[in-house]
C-alpha cells in the first residue's frame, strides 16, 4: 500500500484508507444476511447502529495498523541511518539485561552466599590438606613405617647390589650395561 497517498490523521474522515474502503464489505448479521437472526433483545435499529459502530471500529483498527506499520518503517530507516543493526541492538539489550540482573537483590544475595560458601570450602580444603600432611609426616616417623622402609632398603640392596644410586647395574651373563630403572 502506498503510504504517500494516505491520510494518517486520525481525525480525518478518510482515516488513511485511500482507495480501500470497507463500506462495501458485508458485515455478519447485516440486514441482507439471513444466516444469523438478531438476538431477541435487539431491535433492527439497535443492530444497525451496532453494525455501523463495528464498521467504524474496524476502520480505526485498520488505520492504526497502517500508522504503526509506517512508524515501524520510519524507525527502521532511522536506525539504519544511525548504523544500528539488529545485532547491535541485541548486544545492547543483552548488556542492559545483564546489568539489570547484577543490580537485582536476588543476584546480590546469591553472589554473597556463593562467596561465603567458596571461602568456607577453601578453608576446609586447606585444613584438610594440613591435616593429611601432618598425618603423613607422623606416619613416616612411626616405627612401623621405619621398619617397612628398612626392609625395602634391604631388599633393594639384595636385588641391585651394593652400588650407589648413580652407578649402572650389570648382570654377570650380560655384556651390555643395563641401567637401574627401579623406582626405589
Amino acid at each position: 500500500m502506498d503510504t504517500a497517498n494516505q491520510d494518517i490523521n486520525l481525525n480525518s474522515p478518510n482515516k488513511g484508507l485511500g482507495t480501500n474502503n470497507l463500506s462495501d464489505v458485508p458485515v455478519e448479521g447485516a440486514v441482507g444476511n439471513a444466516e444469523r437472526p438478531l438476538p431477541p433483545s435487539l431491535t433492527e435499529e439497535e443492530a444497525e447502529e451496532l453494525r455501523t459502530e463495528l464498521t467504524k471500529v474496524e476502520e480505526e483498527i485498520n488505520t492504526l495498523r497502517q500508522v504503526l506499520s509506517a512508524k515501524e518503517k520510519h524507525a527502521t530507516e532511522l536506525k539504519r541511518k544511525l548504523g544500528l543493526s539488529p545485532l547491535t541492538e541485541f548486544k545492547q539489550n543483552l548488556t542492559k539485561g545483564w546489568q539489570d540482573v547484577q543490580t537485582s537483590n536476588a543476584y546480590k544475595k546469591t553472589q554473597e552466599t556463593l562467596s561465603q560458601a567458596g571461602q568456607k570450602t577453601s578453608l576446609a580444603f586447606s585444613t584438610m590438606g594440613t591435616a593429611i600432611s601432618r598425618k603423613l609426616g607422623d606416619m613416616r616417623n612411626s616405627p612401623t613405617f621405619k621398619s617397612f622402609e628398612d626392609k625395602v632398603g634391604n631388599l633393594k640392596t639384595k636385588v641391585v647390589g651394593g652400588q650407589s644410586n648413580g652407578e649402572e647395574a650389570q648382570s654377570p651373563q650380560e655384556t651390555n650395561p643395563v641401567q637401574d630403572k627401579a623406582p626405589f
